[in-house]
């Protein structure tokens, strides 16, 4: 399972639209760090916090540097 995400991923990563890049407000960007999440700790645990993180990134007010 931890390999599919990652894939799924990388994947998104190289495919992305270029606006999708350029909004983004954390660094690193919700995949990066979706991605370090799965590698820390476990697929089911990283991929719960990647989307927790996505979830968060509509907020505005908020930014900056965010690691797993």
């Amino acid at each position: 399972m931890k390999k599919v995400l990652l894939y799924l991923i990388k994947y998104y990563q190289t495919h992305q639209p270029d606006r999708l890049k350029s909004m983004c407000i954390y660094e690193p960007s919700c995949s990066e760090y979706a991605k370090q999440a799965i590698l820390k700790y476990g697929a089911l645990e990283g991929f719960a916090k990647g989307i927790n993180r996505i979830r968060r990134c509509n907020n505005k007010h908020e930014g900056g540097v965010d690691l797993p």
